[in-house]
C-alpha cells in the first residue's frame, strides 16, 4: 500500500509537471502568436515594397499641389479653448481586449468624447486671396447619433513626411433608428483651419500632426475644422494608408462592385521594373459598365483613378467600396468577430475608437442592411464652386447655405417618402446582351434608396436596343417614375404604363443596349 507521503510526494510531481507543461504551452503559443504578428507585418510590408514603385510613378498618384505656407507649422497662432459639452472624458482607449467576449444585445449609453472650440477670427480677415467665412451654425441633432470619419490617404509613399487624408468619408450611425448616413468631404475644399490659414481640407490632419496640435493631434485639428465649416461633430476616427486598404480587401476575399460608368487609365504591367519607363511599365485599362470582383490592388485602382472624372465621383467610388465591404463582411458573418479581432483590426487601422464604445456599438451594426444606409456626395456648381488661388492651385469653394441644407440632411433618417420608396417593388431585367447588366442597374437603384432586384434575363430572352420603365402600379400618387427615370438616365419616351392588379412587381425596368446611367460628370472615352 502507498504511504501518505509518498502519494503527496506523486501528487506534487504531477502538479509540477502540469505546470511545466503550462509554461511549455504558453511558450509556444506567445512565439507562435508573435511570428503570426511578425509574419502580418512583414507581409504587408512585403506587398507595399513590391506595389510601391507602381503606386508612385502611376498616373493615377496624386499631386499635392499645395503650398508651403499651407504645410508648415504656424507657431504663432494662440489657440484658445473653451468646452462645448459636458459629457464625461473619454474610457480608457489603450485597455487590452479580451480574447473572446460576448456582447449584450442591448447595450447602454455611449459617452462622447468632448469637443472643445478654437477662438474665432477676426471679423473682415483675408487669408490666401479669399476672405475668411464666419463659423456656420451648428447643424441642430435631433437624434442620438455617433460620428467616425473614416480617411484614407498615400502618406507612407510621399517623401515630404506630411499627411495628406484625401479620403474623409464621415460615417453617421443614428442609435435611435438604426441607420446610417455616409458623407464624403472633398479633399479639395478650400475652408479655413483653425490655426490661422486657408487651406485645402485634406491638409488639416498633417498640419494638426506636424504642429502637436492639442488635443489628438492631427484628428483634433480635422475635427475642429469640420466643426467650423461644416458644422457637425465628428466623435471619433479611423485612418488606412493603401497598404492596409489593400490588405483588408484580400483578408475579405475581394469586393464585388458594379461600375455604372466606363473608367480609363493607366495601369502597371505584371512585370513591373522600377527601373524601366513609363511607356514599358504601364497600359491604358479601360473599365466597361459590369460587375467586377476586386483584390486590394484593383479596388485601389478603381478607388484613386480621376482621369475622364473628378474628385466628386471619386468620392462616390469610396462610398460604393466601403458598402461592398460591408457587404462581404456580412456576409462571411464577420461583424460579430471584431471583438476577438480587434487587437489585428488596430495593427492594420490607426483609429482612436476605445474597445468599450466599439463592443456598445456592434449590436448596431451585425443586423445593418444595406437598406438603412443613406449616400450623400457634393454636387459640383452647387455645394462647392471651382475658384483658383492666388497661387494658382485649382480648389473648390464651399457654398454656405447648399451644404448646410445637405448636413441637415446627413442628419435626417430616412423619410416617410423615402420609406415608400423602398416598400415598392422594382424588378430589373437584361436585355442588354450584356453580362449582368441588370445587377449593374439594380444596384445603382438601390444606391438611390429603391427596393430593386436583379431578375436575369428576360423568359423571352429578347435583346432590346433601348431600355424601358413599365409602370405597373399606374398610380398617379406618389409615382416613383420621375425618380427612376432620373436615377436610370431615361427619358419619357422610354416610359411605358400598364396597369396589373396581379402584378408581382410595381415596376419593371428593361435593360437595353443604350443602358448609360453615368450621370457623375465622367467624360466620354472614345475606343
Amino acid at each position: 500500500m502507498i504511504s501518505f507521503a509518498n502519494m503527496l510526494r506523486i501528487a506534487v510531481r504531477i502538479c509540477l509537471g502540469l505546470v511545466a507543461a503550462f509554461a511549455v504551452f504558453a511558450t509556444v503559443w506567445t512565439l507562435h502568436r508573435a511570428i503570426e504578428v511578425s509574419n502580418r507585418q512583414t507581409a504587408s510590408q512585403a506587398t507595399l515594397e513590391a506595389r510601391q514603385p507602381a503606386y508612385r510613378a502611376t498616373a493615377t498618384a496624386l499631386a499635392s499641389g499645395d503650398s508651403d505656407a499651407q504645410l508648415s507649422a504656424n507657431r504663432d497662432i494662440v489657440l484658445l479653448q473653451q468646452v462645448l459639452s459636458t459629457s464625461t472624458p473619454d474610457a480608457d482607449a489603450t485597455a487590452e481586449p479580451p480574447t473572446s467576449i460576448a456582447f449584450d444585445a442591448t447595450p447602454g449609453p455611449i459617452e462622447l468624447p468632448k469637443l472643445y472650440s478654437a477662438s474665432n477670427p477676426a471679423p473682415g480677415l483675408v487669408l490666401s486671396g479669399t476672405a475668411v467665412p464666419r463659423p456656420v451654425d451648428i447643424i441642430a441633432r435631433d437624434y442620438d447619433l455617433v460620428n467616425v470619419i473614416l480617411l484614407g490617404g498615400d502618406d507612407e509613399l510621399t517623401e515630404d513626411n506630411f499627411i495628406r487624408t484625401d479620403t474623409m468619408i464621415v460615417v453617421s450611425l443614428n442609435l435611435e433608428t438604426g441607420t446610417v448616413s455616409m458623407i464624403n468631404l472633398p479633399r479639395d475644399l478650400f475652408v479655413y483651419i483653425p490655426r490661422g490659414s486657408m487651406g485645402r481640407l485634406n491638409t488639416a490632419y498633417g498640419i494638426g500632426e506636424n504642429i502637436n496640435w492639442n488635443p489628438d493631434g492631427g484628428f483634433g485639428l480635422l475635427r475642429q475644422t469640420i466643426f467650423y465649416n461644416f458644422g457637425i461633430n465628428v466623435h471619433y476616427y479611423a485612418r488606412a494608408n493603401f497598404a492596409a486598404f489593400e490588405t483588408i480587401i484580400d483578408r475579405l476575399g475581394g469586393v464585388d462592385i458594379a461600375v455604372d460608368c466606363r473608367y480609363r487609365d493607366l495601369y502597371p504591367v505584371d512585370n513591373f521594373d522600377p527601373e524601366a519607363s513609363a511607356a514599358s511599365n504601364y497600359y491604358w485599362r479601360t473599365l466597361d459598365i459590369g460587375l467586377y470582383t476586386f483584390d486590394g490592388f484593383d479596388a485601389l485602382w478603381y478607388a484613386r483613378t480621376r482621369r475622364y472624372t473628378d474628385d466628386l465621383d471619386r468620392g462616390r467610388r469610396q462610398q460604393q467600396l466601403l458598402r461592398a465591404m460591408w457587404r462581404k463582411a456580412r456576409a462571411g458573418n464577420l461583424v460579430t468577430t471584431i471583438p476577438t479581432l480587434w487587437s489585428e483590426l488596430t495593427e492594420t487601422i490607426d483609429t482612436n475608437v476605445p474597445f468599450n464604445v466599439m463592443l456598445s456599438l456592434l449590436p448596431y451594426l451585425v443586423d445593418l442592411d444595406l437598406d438603412r444606409v443613406q449616400n450623400l456626395t457634393f454636387a459640383r456648381n452647387y455645394h462647392a464652386k471651382n475658384w483658383k488661388t492666388p497661387g494658382g492651385d485649382s480648389v473648390l469653394l464651399p457654398q454656405p447655405e447648399p451644404i448646410a441644407n445637405l448636413m441637415r440632411n446627413f442628419y435626417t433618417p430616412p423619410s416617410s417618402n423615402q420609406l415608400a420608396m423602398t416598400g415598392s417593388t422594382i424588378a430589373v431585367y437584361n436585355a442588354s446582351g450584356n453580362d449582368n447588366w441588370d445587377i449593374v442597374a439594380s444596384e445603382r437603384l438601390r444606391w438611390e434608396g429603391f427596393n430593386a432586384i436583379a431578375m436575369g434575363s428576360p423568359a423571352a430572352g429578347d435583346v432590346l436596343d433601348s431600355s424601358r420603365l413599365i409602370d405597373q402600379s399606374a398610380s398617379t400618387k406618389g409615382s416613383l417614375v420621375p425618380r427612376l427615370t432620373k436615377a436610370l438616365n431615361l427619358t419619357n419616351k422610354q416610359v411605358e404604363t400598364r396597369a396589373d392588379p396581379m402584378r408581382q412587381f410595381d415596376y419593371q425596368v428593361l435593360i437595353g443596349k443604350d443602358y448609360q446611367s453615368c450621370t457623375y460628370g465622367v467624360l466620354p472615352i472614345d475606343d
